[in-house]
């Protein structure tokens, strides 16, 4: 397996995972959130889906992003499953742009992110990308225990 497809795999598996949690959250649920300055539910899954578009857009201009308006910005949230739906272009069009790097760019090429304290090589940047889904889902799974619903067996 070479870098990309390990980097393709990390995603995929996390994604995979994620979405048996969206999908485990009840629907009378959606909007909890263990306090007022909390994400709910259904923010944390637009907000992690909408992640995808801006990680892309930071791999594509090599830094942050001048302004925080993204495709999901204008959208009423639904549910997860129409979230999903929505993010679905976005998610097939950044694995894409992972495919299309090469060793070299993976090792050499870096994402600018001074302004929030780092510079990184695509390689970390797209590990970050997975990153932060996970800590997500395991934020979620915390939300559930929490409202104790029913969990989503995510360690097949």
């Amino acid at each position: 397996m070479n870098s990309n497809e390990l980097l393709i795999l990390n995603l995929e598996e996390i994604r995979r995972r994620s979405i048996k949690i969206w999908q485990g959250i009840p629907a009378d649920m959606l909007d909890w959130k263990p306090d007022a300055e909390a994400m709910s539910c259904l923010e944390t899954v637009r907000h992690v889906l909408e992640s995808d578009w801006a990680y892309m857009q930071m791999l594509q201009s090599g830094g942050s992003r001048d302004s925080e308006d993204t495709p999901f910005t204008l959208r009423p949230y639904t549910d997860a499953a129409a979230e999903i739906e929505f993010a679905a272009p976005f998610r097939q069009e950044l694995l894409q742009l992972v495919r299309s790097y090469t060793a070299k760019d993976l090792a050499d090429k870096k994402v600018d992110r001074s302004d929030r304290g780092y510079i990184r090589t695509f390689g970390d940047f797209i590990l970050r990308i997975g990153y932060h889904e996970a800590v997500h889902a395991g934020q979620l799974l915390d939300y559930l225990r929490t409202m104790n619903a029913l969990r989503p067996v995510v360690w097949d």
